[in-house]
């Protein structure tokens, strides 16, 4: 007779512990039970109970032994994602307790887009973290969806983007700092070093592609059409950004991309941008803040960003 999903709920939340989980993900990673009770500071017979009882908990083999070890089975494989989340999220808790006890200034959770990340967290991070040290920050990459999933659970205090549509209920966008569009070669590259450069030059040059739906993609499809011309496309698109960089460092292609998202190699020089005649203007990226009620810590983060910004990232009032 099969057990049903609720009876096995309601057995994990009366009678399974987080020492069931561990032990779970030990032995899928480890693979022995030796090193398993090593690793945690068990007992062997003490992991082989621990096994015992959760396989008898859940009416389901765990593990298949062999003379090497032991193998997860597909019903050990469905019940990892909650037993790592679940761990996971135990030590995320601790060390943001501990952190508030020992140093009192809190823990800021951030998730950010990969042009706040590029564009502003990676420069501007190492000296919030100087100057307060006492704060533990979080930092996530996410787009605008997955913050906004964030913002819904409770799981963030701030996120790092451009300005939404609408913002989520009780939260505010604050525009920090301007960006735009940037076409992005090798410095090797025979546009390169030219004065300035049109859409009829560019158009008999070979670009890479930014995914279908990034904003990226959309502004050189519309460029395309503006322009009146079909792009020669190197045949790589991916959403990975060092495997479009490795492609540029290569080979003499072009791509479009947010200043913000090159604003990394543009600093390592090991990219260049072309000189456009023209400006292409995007939408500035800023910081996603609870209306009310944020914690003095996420105040004096956010305050740093916006001083930051002013300083190095002057956001001018026509690009908002």
């Amino acid at each position: 007779m099969s057990i049903s999903a609720k009876v096995l709920l309601n057995r994990l939340m009366s009678k399974a512990r987080f020492r069931h989980f561990e032990v779970l993900v030990r032995l899928t990673e480890l693979g022995s039970v030796k090193r398993t009770a090593e690793s945690i500071g068990m007992t062997q017979p003490g992991v082989t109970q621990l096994l015992a009882d959760l396989e008898d908990l859940l009416e389901v083999k765990l593990f298949h032994r062999h003379a090497r070890g032991v193998m997860p089975t597909q019903a050990c494989q469905d019940l990892l994602p909650m037993a790592r989340q679940c761990l996971l999220g135990l030590s995320t808790s601790a060390e943001a307790i501990a952190d508030r006890s020992t140093l009192g200034q809190g823990v800021v959770r951030i998730k950010a887009s990969t042009a706040g990340i590029n564009g502003l967290l990676v420069e501007a991070v190492p000296a919030l973290n100087a100057q307060f040290p006492g704060i533990q920050l979080h930092i996530h990459e996410a787009e605008l969806n997955e913050q906004f999933a964030s913002i819904s659970q409770g799981d963030i205090e701030m996120g790092v983007c451009r300005q939404p549509a609408q913002s989520p209920a009780g939260w505010q966008f604050q525009a920090l700092m301007a960006d735009e569009f940037v076409v992005v070669c090798n410095p090797s590259h025979r546009l390169a070093k030219k004065s300035k450069v049109t859409w009829k030059e560019l158009s008999q040059e070979t670009w890479v592609l930014s995914p279908i739906g990034s904003a990226a993609r959309e502004k050189f499809e519309a460029l395309s059409q503006q322009y009146k011309f079909t792009p020669n496309t190197c045949h790589v698109i991916t959403r990975v950004s060092s495997m479009t960089w490795a492609m540029m460092q290569q080979r003499p292609l072009l791509t479009l991309v947010p200043a913000s998202v090159f604003q990394q190699l543009k600093n390592a020089q090991q990219l260049t941008t072309v000189n456009l005649k023209e400006k292409i203007p995007f939408d500035p990226l800023g910081l996603l803040l609870p209306e009310r009620d944020a914690s003095l810590a996420t105040q004096s983060v956010a305050n740093f960003l916006r001083d930051y910004c002013q300083q190095h990232h002057k956001l001018k009032s026509s690009r908002i």
